[in-house]
């Protein structure tokens, strides 16, 4: 992979990891078009921790407020029972405790179906169905959803739902704020407090699996094809600072707008890879 190549890949992931409309998926497809094949999942989740830490420079003032809470309800400062260092009176420290137990699905179900999530369903027919599926459930999510519900109104049966949902992202073209959000609209919540959950349960589960490969990879021999350092470390850079900026823009539109244009794209995207895959552009494996 050249410098531009990363460049490029960078700036797909930076652009792409807030939206709802498949990160993975698109790196997926543009690794192949650019003629780099498939960038692989090692790559995707190193890269995505660029955009992460985009979401902790975002969120740091409220992610300190959270974190200190949580740490006040632990030692007691509330009650010694354990509803009170559970976080009850206490949002921000609740707060913690379900982005604890909404990253429980994707641990458990990404360790179980690592070699499936790296190979088989990598498969850009997979991914074009999951592009269309959840593109339909945002529509009807963002159409009938009450979006009544702020944050303050979470409980542990809403943080499972929404710990599921991002669960499903692990198949590419599912995406992760798409399917967090979905499952947020559904409950009742509104766009804004969707989003703003989605990008929090994010943090430990894609930092965790960003660190995971990224030390699972050092010291091992690069597969052929497969993205060198330099190149993931670029991509990762230009990741953040694109994704930061995304951020901002991102959170403004859906304060004020429907999810219909991202639906709307989700069904182009999927009718240009079908497109491509049958016209022999693409390689529904993908070198897999």
């Amino acid at each position: 992979m050249t410098a531009w190549e990363a460049i490029l890949l960078g700036l797909v992931q930076g652009l792409t990891e807030f939206l709802p409309i498949s990160s993975s998926a698109h790196l997926r497809i543009v690794g192949e078009l650019i003629g780099s094949d498939d960038p692989g999942a090692a790559f995707t989740a190193i890269t995505q921790l660029g955009t992460e830490s985009a979401v902790l420079l975002y969120y740091r003032r409220k992610l300190a407020t959270i974190a200190v809470a949580w740490w006040r309800a632990l030692s007691g400062a509330h009650g010694r029972d354990l509803r009170a260092r559970l976080g009850q009176g206490d949002p921000d420290a609740a707060m913690a405790w379900y982005i604890v137990l909404g990253s429980i699905p994707i641990v458990v179900l990404g360790l179980a179906f690592e070699d499936a999530i790296e190979t088989s369903l990598r498969n850009l027919w997979i991914t074009v169905t999951m592009l269309v599926v959840f593109a339909v459930l945002l529509l009807l999510a963002d159409l009938y959803g009450a979006h009544r519900r702020s944050l303050t109104e979470l409980a542990p049966r809403s943080a499972i739902g929404f710990g599921l949902a991002q669960a499903l992202a692990l198949v590419p073209g599912v995406s992760r704020s798409g399917g967090t959000i979905t499952a947020g609209l559904t409950m009742g919540f509104t766009r804004s407090a969707a989003a703003d959950y989605s990008f929090l349960l994010a943090l430990p589960a894609v930092l965790g699996s960003g660190f995971y490969q990224l030390f699972k990879t050092i010291g091992a021999p690069i597969p052929a094809g497969a993205p060198g350092w330099g190149a993931t470390i670029t991509a990762t850079l230009i990741a953040f600072v694109v994704g930061y900026i995304l951020i901002i823009g991102f959170l403004k539109i859906v304060s004020n707008y429907s999810y219909r244009p991202f639906v709307y794209y989700r069904f182009g995207l999927a009718a240009v890879v079908v497109v491509l895959l049958l016209t022999g552009v693409l390689d529904a494996e993908g070198g897999v």
